[in-house]
């Protein structure tokens, strides 16, 4: 089965042709901002952090943004820094060029403020855009796609149907060799022993448990009880009652495959090709944010009561179980999975329309997310800034 992208130095494939504008902190996101608006095609992204973070906390933040830099979907990079912030530009931009593609940096307290960063940004990032503007599709296998399974604004229409259409996609995705990334480690508690008994390697299933248990125990360690923010509010006006109900529901994005491996937030997806489940928050943008670090190109997101959710790099194709939520949100929803429940559609008669979808989105057409410029981008923090 082929797909259309566009070859990267590595041998791995982008279905989009970004050129990033990539802060290294808050203090050189608006820089950043301005110069990627200046420069058609390209794209920046509200990094919020980078400086005062301690410790793992920022080492995570330094492997999100640079995740992006290394992500198939992006075609060269412009590093942004302020210079005294806490990820240097360029040890970042020398993480991304191990990648093989075009990397710049500035850094505006060397290069004279503002207006002379901006200038000199434009002038970089022009330059990239002009050869990235010469690059065509290739034909390639789709088992160079990394998808990303998300669900958001849940309600129990999710699990019914949404969710099961998601995991036959996925699972028909990795049959043909791909990869798919399950995630959001609040959302799978009081599930994680039938996902554990898909691990075949021990060691991964033994890790895939410790990550439950962490979050579980990060929460007990600071006085709180993951029910008082699991279900959402949303969630519960929606009808799903329990953390557990939740789960169940959220599990089957996973489909049938076996588990290959275990992944810490925004760890780039091994070359061996499979399922894979992500530590992640349950907060939808964060979550995104992580596996599209992780490397997925695709990310295909449930939702029962709606949401207009996008990414600044990848496409995002919006599923509802809910034919009530699909009349309301015509803008943002792609799939009307509710045809399950309403008109008797099979999960895989609607599982093949998202897959052919799919195809479709990785040759270039655009979801409705990323035809309404939804660009939402969050790094998970691990404590408090200082």
């Amino acid at each position: 089965m082929k797909i259309k992208a566009f070859r990267r130095e590595n041998g791995r494939y982008g279905i989009r042709n970004h050129l990033l504008v990539m802060p290294t902190s808050v203090c050189a996101a608006d820089t950043a901002a301005r110069i990627a608006a200046q420069v058609p095609g390209a794209v920046s992204i509200p990094n919020q952090h980078g400086c005062c973070q301690i410790s793992s906390d920022l080492l995570l933040t330094q492997k999100t943004i640079v995740g992006f830099g290394r992500n198939a979907n992006v075609g060269a990079v412009l590093v942004v820094g302020l210079g005294c912030d806490g990820i240097q530009a360029e040890a970042a931009a020398a993480e991304v060029a191990e990648t093989g593609k075009p990397v710049e940096h500035v850094v505006i307290q060397e290069t004279g403020g503002t207006l002379k960063t901006i200038s000199r940004g434009v002038e970089l990032a022009a330059s990239m855009a002009r050869k990235l503007s010469t690059q065509v599709r290739e034909e390639c296998d789709i088992s160079e796609l990394i998808m990303g399974l998300e669900c958001g604004g849940s309600d129990p229409t999710s699990g019914l149907a949404s969710n099961p259409t998601i995991g036959y996609a996925s699972t028909k995705l990795v049959d043909n060799g791909g990869s798919s990334i399950l995630s959001e480690t609040t959302e799978v508690i009081g599930a994680e022993h039938l996902l554990a008994a898909r691990f075949a390697d021990p060691l991964q299933r033994e890790k895939f448990l410790r990550l439950v248990k962490a979050v579980e125990d990060r929460a007990i360690s600071m006085g709180e009880d993951l029910r008082s923010g699991q279900p959402t509010p949303g969630n519960k006006a929606g009808g799903l009652s329990t953390i557990e109900e939740k789960s169940l529901g959220c599990m089957y994005k996973a489909g049938t495959s076996p588990f290959t491996g275990a992944l810490d937030y925004a760890e780039e997806v091994p070359d061996a090709h499979g399922l894979y489940f992500m530590d992640t928050p349950g907060q939808d943008i964060d979550s995104i944010t992580g596996m599209v670090a992780g490397g997925a190109q695709l990310v295909i997101f449930s939702t029962g009561r709606g949401t207009p959710t996008g990414c600044p790099i990848a496409p995002v194709i919006k599923i509802t179980g809910n034919p009530e939520t699909f009349e309301k949100m015509p803008d943002n929803i792609d799939i009307n999975a509710g045809r399950i429940i309403s008109e008797g559609a099979t999960v895989a008669e609607i599982g093949e329309e998202l897959f052919e979808m799919m195809i479709e989105v990785c040759n270039g057409s655009m979801p409705k997310a990323e035809s309404l410029g939804h660009k939402e981008f969050g790094i998970y923090k691990l404590t408090g800034t200082f």
